[in-house]
């Protein structure tokens, strides 16, 4: 079971790390890092890495040496280590090789950092150098961690990709019917109770089981939610948005893409964030999403349709960081996530990542 954590209400101070207080610990000669030690065919196994030991990296000119406190484990990883994927203009995500370390967001603490370049000793930082116990990290790629937020794990919350998508991406507004897909997800639990305190009427979500349904009404507030096994997704949303819905976050595409549409209104803002559709195919290297879409219907209703990072609007990050905050410290959200303590566990929940078997987000403690 997730931990699913309502992070406003008060925490015991002394027990939580906090930017001021967290400990430094003496520097090893050798670290851990997780490797690429096969190229899967199709979706990966835990038996595709192995674990090595290296000598800890030194930091090369304009560079810090990091130690990782925390780690993301994405499914979009699938995307890097696949056979046949390749390096694609657009795609954020550069293919690995194998006997090569595997790489995502973090968050981290220096231990070095070159004079002049504005860290000290202590100070967190988010970079994209995790897999790893220690990394070294260009600063120029280093994000420096405000206080603000209770749990430092949240910081690692994709709750910022969410707001953006939904303020930025969909502009959305008081009254709107919204559909979120990969509900369950580290962006999709977090969209929904998002979208809801922006004004939107009525929220839907879409996921993979029932049971994973029911938690998305009964933990995060959503009005309905539809998954995959049981009738068309077409249909559940049907039932679900009688009306038709005014905005669809696309986690997904294939069939909740295509359903999305069916349904949408007069206006309605489509806007994609992911492929899962695709990335999680158990054939291929997960970097193609083929989807059929009635474009009479995307004529007719006259639907906005709009691939979108959040890496778009790099301000927008500050803005959800003392937002998030503003919300944790009401009440008005939750952070549904998972700690996994150990760097050995890495590969095996990232299999479970990619299975569709955790619910929010999930990190690694290395």
């Amino acid at each position: 079971m997730s931990q699913l954590l309502t992070l406003s209400r008060a925490l015991d101070n002394e027990a939580r790390l906090s930017l001021e207080d967290a400990p430094m610990t003496a520097i090893p000669d050798t670290c851990r890092e997780v490797r690429l030690k096969t190229r899967p065919d199709g979706l990966p196994s835990a038996d595709n890495f192995e674990i090595v030991s290296v000598p800890l990296p030194i930091p090369a000119d304009g560079e810090a040496l990091v130690r990782n406190l925390y780690f993301l484990v994405s499914a979009s990883l699938r995307m890097m280590i696949s056979k046949g994927a390749e390096d694609v203009e657009g795609v954020p995500f550069p293919a690995l090789r194998e006997g090569e370390t595997l790489a995502g967001e973090a968050l981290g603490e220096i231990v070095t950092a070159p004079a002049g370049s504005g860290f000290s000793p202590g100070d967190w930082v988010l970079h994209f150098r995790g897999w790893r116990e220690y990394a070294t990290v260009p600063v120029a790629q280093c994000r420096p961690v405000a206080p603000g937020l209770p749990d430092p794990v949240a910081y690692l919350g994709h709750g910022w990709t969410a707001y953006a998508a939904l303020t930025r991406g969909a502009q959305i507004r008081a009254g709107d019917t919204v559909f979120i897909s990969s509900a369950a997800g580290a962006i999709g639990s977090m969209a929904g109770q998002i979208a809801r305190l922006l004004g939107a009427d009525r929220v839907i979500g879409s996921t993979s089981s029932r049971e994973k349904a029911a938690r998305l009404v009964s933990e995060l507030g959503y009005d309905a939610a539809v998954f995959r096994g049981a009738t068309p997704i077409v249909e559940q949303l049907l039932e679900a948005a009688p009306q038709g819905i005014d905005v669809f976050i696309d986690n997904v595409g294939g069939e909740q893409l295509a359903a999305a549409i069916a349904t949408a209104r007069v206006g309605a803002r489509v806007v994609i964030l992911g492929a899962l559709s695709g990335q999680l195919a158990t054939r291929g290297p997960g970097r193609t999403a083929p989807v059929e879409l009635d474009s009479i219907q995307l004529l007719l209703k006259k639907i906005t349709l709009r691939g979108y990072s959040a890496d778009d609007d790099p301000q927008v990050h500050a803005e959800w960081i003392s937002q998030f905050a503003e919300w944790l410290k009401a009440g008005s959200i939750r952070f549904p996530h998972e700690i996994i303590t150990g760097l050995d566990y890495a590969p095996h929940a990232l299999v479970r990542v990619i299975n569709g078997e955790y619910f929010g987000t999930v990190v690694v403690k290395p």
